[in-house]
């Protein structure tokens, strides 16, 4: 990538073959597939990159197991073909990326012969569809093995579990990391660059975005032979400004988790929550040092307040210390965070948890406008290929091959488990902060090196006690787009997913390297870090944590 200034220099007022209207999984997929197909791609983000949904997921690479289960209760062919998918899509994903990546083994316990059948025969199934795509066989283990394996697992009637694998990643990370490999491919990138209309020509046909430029505060026109709209939950909005009287498609449904210490689950292995009180399963899930708990499944109306709130934190808690020898109490909540699933609907009366995470590509006849609609984190390269061939054939061009399946992402060539130690060897690094480099960046890992080659005092730490550098802020800086404190700490080092109070620690420090690289004067500084440490203890507050910590 580069700064964000160079980025729009080399946009603004040019012509593309395709432009791609969205900064989330999907659009990067999108924007990167083109690009690798020779078509002269943009694209445009209207907030952050992975801003939204795509840095709010339950950090895993998976089929499904609700899906199966959904499937197989309801005889719903839409949820079995969504599970298939993503299983075959598991592992490309992995393997593109295994710096941002791993497996991980989750158990899911039995308190009765019924659950042993039923979790057995079903996990049974899901390896059978996953086919040669399967991770590992999953398997039955004791009691003993089950509280050996998972030790803070409450062990009152405790008959064993099931264990089975999936895949597991930093949302954000891969985010940035395939915008980065898009752009390194020759694509060109803008976040903070919302399309607020289209331009036509004499057919009717798409043939020019107005962006609204959010940072400098000015409009500029760029001009594409084929848009795509991969927006997510703000699909609808793009669809209706090229067609104005466009039917919804697309319905909202939050998610919410709340991180806790590791030290909670104690075990390397995850947790699945097999029953809740409304029908559905949530995961307990080691993610970097921190347990990850989620997801709910709320039909929401608006966008305007997308947030974890305190009820929502009792239902995890309440449902993860059933399961527990030793309950979680409020104050152990580390930090939380809130997602959107866009789903497809054509039914308006079906209840959001029994619609699939299907996706379709829809071309608009009159404008031109293609909408990827739909879908999940771990088939977004499934979705952008579909979405390009769909792009080709408008186009008029033949549908070239996808390389997208065996295509790795920056950081990963070279790359292997031990890689850590050559960072340590080369820079005298300590373990941990290598292996944060490392898992963050992978073999890209020396770029940061470098500004602390250049200016030392770049090694220290954003904030006693955290891990990340001050050079990896600078970084984000100069080679990710980031403009924001939140875009650093929240999106770029991932701070903000684990701790909101190491958050309001670091936030100083990262005000004064934004403000020194930028050019901000005190003022703007103050400017940008009094509204964000407020919108961490909003944060706190509307948690319900404010009072119990």
């Amino acid at each position: 990538m580069k700064t964000r200034e160079e980025a729009l220099r080399r946009i603004e007022g040019k012509s593309f073959d395709v432009c791609v209207i969205g900064g989330g999984a999907t659009g990067s997929g999108c924007a990167l597939d083109s690009q690798l197909r020779g078509l002269r791609t943009v694209q445009l983000e209207g907030s952050d990159f992975a801003g939204g949904t795509s840095s709010a997921s339950t950090k895993m690479v998976h089929g499904g197991v609700r899906y199966l289960q959904d499937a197989i209760r309801n005889l719903d062919f839409e949820e079995f073909r969504v599970l298939k998918e993503a299983l075959r899509e598991r592992l490309p994903m992995l393997r593109n990326a295994p710096f941002l990546t791993n497996y991980r083994s989750f158990l899911v316990p039995c308190f009765n012969l019924i659950d042993v059948t039923y979790f057995s025969v079903g996990l049974k199934l899901y390896d059978w569809i996953a086919g040669r795509d399967r991770l590992a066989k999953s398997i039955f283990i004791s009691r003993e093995e089950t509280l050996g394996r998972l030790p803070e697992l409450a062990s009152h009637d405790l008959r064993g579990a099931v264990v089975y694998a999936d895949g597991q990643f930093d949302d954000a990370r891969y985010n940035i990391t395939l915008i980065k490999t898009f752009a390194e491919s020759g694509g060109q990138a803008l976040n903070y660059a919302s399309v607020i209309s289209f331009e036509k020509d004499s057919r009717g046909r798409l043939a020019g975005a107005i962006v609204q430029d959010k940072i400098a505060r000015r409009n500029f026109v760029i001009h594409a032979r084929c848009f795509v709209n991969a927006t997510g939950p703000y699909a609808d909005k793009v669809r209706t400004l090229a067609k104005p009287d466009s039917r919804p498609r697309i319905r909202w449904s939050k998610g919410v988790h709340i991180v806790l210490p590791w030290e909670v689950l104690g075990s390397t292995e995850a947790l699945l929550i097999p029953k809740t009180e409304d029908g559905r399963v949530l995961f307990a899930i080691p993610w970097l040092g921190s347990l990850v708990v989620g997801t709910t499944d709320e039909e929401i109306h608006s966008l305007d307040d997308v947030h974890l709130h305190a009820d929502e934190v009792g239902y995890l808690l309440r449902h993860l210390n059933r399961y527990l020898a030793k309950p979680v109490i409020w104050n152990q909540v580390l930090a939380g965070f809130a997602g959107v699933r866009p789903l497809l609907t054509s039914d308006p009366a079906k209840n959001t948890r029994k619609l699939a995470r299907s996706h379709e590509v829809e071309l608009d006849p009159q404008s031109g406008l293609i909408s990827i609609l739909g879908g999940k984190w771990t088939t977004y390269r499934a979705m952008a290929q579909d979405t390009i061939d769909a792009s080709q054939k408008y186009l008029g061009i033949p549908v070239s091959e996808c390389s997208t399946p065996n295509h790795p992402l920056l950081g990963s060539d070279g790359y292997s488990t031990d890689y850590w130690q050559t960072l340590e060897r080369l820079y005298g690094l300590q373990e941990p902060a290598a292996r944060q480099l490392a898992e963050r960046y992978g073999t890209r890992a020396p770029d940061v090196m470098q500004l602390v080659k250049e200016d030392p005092q770049l090694a220290a730490p954003l904030a006693e006690g955290l891990a990340p550098l001050r050079a990896e802020a600078l970084l984000a800086i100069r080679d990710e787009m980031a403009t924001s404190i939140e875009d650093i700490l929240a999106r770029r080092l991932g701070v903000q997913a684990h701790s909101w109070r190491a958050c309001i620690k670091a936030a100083p420090a990262v005000a004064d390297i934004l403000a020194q690289e930028l050019g901000w004067p005190e003022t703007a500084k103050q400017e940008a870090l009094a509204p964000y440490v407020s919108k961490i203890r909003s944060s706190i507050q509307k948690a319900g944590l404010a009072d119990r910590t």
